[in-house]
């Protein structure tokens, strides 16, 4: 699937795109609110200063994605892969990452204020000024 063809599917009003293969795609500064990407392939995309507010991204492929800037409020991560991604200066509040890989994702400045991390994986994460207030945290984290 192409950016172009996904932006107008979602602008026709279609929100469903489960497993759909966006793998390396531009989709700096989409607004796609509430769309469904669970399962999706988005390895090495550009999101940047995207807008994904209250959408379903559970075991979606982020790998090497940059989402600097993101905005994915309220957002359900769950089990994704977001290993080696760029997560600088996001925002994630009130969103659901449990179970998913952030392992070596960059998240400094990131906002994860009421996030749900619990079974995540953090391991070699940055989180240099992260905002965690009020996160769930997966057992034995030590930040």
């Amino acid at each position: 699937m192409t950016r172009d063809e996904l932006l107008t599917r979602y602008d026709a009003g279609e929100r469903d795109f489960r497993n759909a293969d966006l793998a390396g795609a531009d989709l700096r500064g989409v607004d796609l609110a509430f769309v469904i990407l669970a399962g999706a392939n988005l390895a090495g995309a550009n999101l940047t200063c995207a807008s994904i507010v209250a959408a379903d991204l559970s075991c979606v492929d982020l790998s090497g994605a940059d989402l600097t800037e993101v905005h994915m409020v309220k957002a359900n991560l769950s089990r994704a892969n977001l290993s080696r991604a760029n997560l600088s200066r996001a925002n994630f509040s009130s969103a659901n990452l449990a179970c998913a890989n952030l392992s070596r994702a960059n998240l400094t400045g990131s906002i994860m204020a009421r996030v749900n991390l619990d079974g995540a994986n953090l391991d070699k994460a940055i989180l240099t000024y992260t905002n965690l207030c009020n996160a769930i945290l997966p057992k034995g984290f030590q930040p």
